[in-house]
């Protein structure tokens, strides 16, 4: 049975306070499972973790928030090549939901994208989540590749710390503007950013 939720699409700088509030609760529900570590960037009212989301699509369901997504407009580097693509990250659904279907209704964000004129929407996940992306993508929505390595600045410079760090993430690209054909082979993926 799957739950009845409504989506609110919004910019970031038209979330109040309390919106950041709910979110920051909401991640650290849903991160923390995973690791502590996953946890600490939501401390407090802050509800990104590396990279600040400009768009988001959040779902409520009776409960509160059942879903989000975070959507940043980026070049990234493949190989070399730039591409203008939206990232996609910040993803979760509440514990009490999962695999009632909630993730396949992210596709009320493709219309967003569109709009926006985004080639390609981008993300990577860990290698732990391949067999639940790839049931995301058994519609042809979304593609995910293996063997390409990752290169993401970290969210803060410590002194202890190389500034960046390589990744050998699943990459995960959603055809918007142009088709995945031409999505440019490359073995390195530079984000040239911090992660969303």
């Amino acid at each position: 049975m799957r739950s009845q939720v409504r989506w609110k699409l919004c910019w970031e700088n038209e979330l109040q306070l309390s919106d950041h509030v709910e979110l920051a609760e909401f991640f650290r529900r849903t991160y923390g499972p995973t690791g502590a570590f996953n946890a600490k960037p939501f401390e407090g009212s802050q509800s990104w973790a590396g990279a600040r989301p400009e768009f988001r699509a959040i779902a409520y369901d009776s409960s509160g928030i059942a879903a989000h997504m975070g959507m940043l407009r980026r070049f990234i580097k493949i190989d070399g090549a730039d591409l203008l693509v939206a990232e996609l990250g910040l993803y979760g659904i509440r514990r009490d939901l999962e695999g009632l279907g909630i993730g396949c209704s992210f596709r009320v964000m493709l219309p967003v994208l569109q709009e926006l004129g985004v080639p390609f929407g981008f993300g990577t996940v860990r290698p732990a989540l391949h067999k639940y992306v790839a049931r995301l993508g058994r519609g042809g929505l979304l593609v995910v590749k293996s063997g390409i390595r990752v290169r993401s600045t970290l969210r803060v410079a410590l002194l202890d710390k190389a500034p960046t760090r390589i990744e050998d993430a699943l990459v995960v690209v959603l055809p918007v503007g142009r088709p995945i054909s031409d999505w440019p082979a490359g073995a390195m993926i530079d984000r040239n950013g911090a992660e969303l």
